[in-house]
């Protein structure tokens, strides 16, 4: 079957499969920490999903500005969520730890040249701890997080998936199934304390799954049934997730939805600072749009 379905990098990216699948449910958040979150009233005086969701679309806004990767905001993600589902967070202490999360994934995906110095995250964040607290905190992260900063995150699965599925439609089609706009989708996802509870496995098929009913690429549904079989994905469980990205998106794309600005992070910026930023990092104007599909 795979013989039929794949051909050439998609067939060698869907070998490394059963070793993901094996890998992601070592690095998952704890349930019942998430559960918690989900639970806690938003008083100020305890972590809630809320406080957490703030965070997240903060740390989309530095990625954003800062040009990195998804990838690099999937882990970023990965990492609080693991933190927090672990400890007690005071809210006062929650700047410190999204922060803290976001600079050890970028350390871990990107290249040297490109990770700021940590005066200027801190500086360009506008938060008021040091680089002393920060790396404190870093410290205090790892050590929770067992020293696993290689996680697979649902990034990953949507590369593979994206590129198996390129090589079943044909060159002519490939074009209605748009990575950025997949991208995007994830992004989105991850704002939402919820889908830290799917399997990275999971969330990817199901907002692949969901573009490719969209799109109405009905050549695709054996592809996504192969897919969703070696991934061991059942239909309950796919269906359950796809109706809640599903709403997620819809609430992401409407006028009501408050999205992270980046904007906020141009004016904290000083002179000094300014010259030691590249140009690349001003190039961001706006938030990320899911973007349209060719009609």
């Amino acid at each position: 079957m795979i013989d039929t379905l794949a051909g050439g990098e998609a067939r060698d990216l869907l070998l490394e499969l059963p070793a993901m699948l094996e890998q992601e449910l070592r690095t998952q958040p704890r349930a019942a920490g998430l559960r918690l979150l989900e639970a806690a009233h938003d008083n100020g005086l305890r972590m809630t999903a809320r406080l957490r969701d703030f965070e997240v679309k903060d740390l989309l806004s530095l990625t954003q500005f800062f040009g990195f990767h998804t990838e690099t905001f999937s882990l970023a993600v990965n990492f609080l969520d693991r933190f927090l589902s672990k400890m007690k967070v005071q809210p006062k202490h929650v700047g410190c730890v999204g922060l803290s999360c976001f600079y050890l994934a970028v350390k871990a995906s990107e290249e040297e040249r490109n990770v700021p110095l940590a005066t200027d995250l801190i500086r360009i964040s506008q938060y008021r701890f040091t680089v002393s607290d920060m790396m404190r905190m870093e410290k205090i992260i790892l050590e929770k997080l067992c020293w696993k900063v290689k996680a697979i995150t649902a990034f990953q699965f949507l590369q593979l998936y994206h590129a198996f599925i390129h090589e079943n439609l044909s060159c002519e089609r490939r074009k209605y199934l748009n990575f950025d706009r997949l991208e995007t989708q994830l992004k989105a996802c991850h704002c939402r304390l919820m889908f830290s509870k799917a399997k990275p496995s999971v969330l990817a098929l199901s907002i692949i799954a969901l573009e490719i009913e969209e799109q109405k690429l009905l050549e695709l549904t054996e592809a996504l049934e192969f897919l969703q079989l070696h991934a061991k994905i059942s239909n309950r469980e796919l269906t359950f997730w796809k109706e809640l990205v599903l709403k997620c998106l819809m609430e992401y794309s409407s006028s009501k939805c408050s999205k992270p600005n980046v904007q906020k992070l141009k004016w904290i910026v000083s002179g000094r600072t300014a010259r030691q930023l590249k140009h690349s990092y001003y190039k961001i104007t706006h938030l990320p749009t899911i973007p349209e599909t060719i009609s």
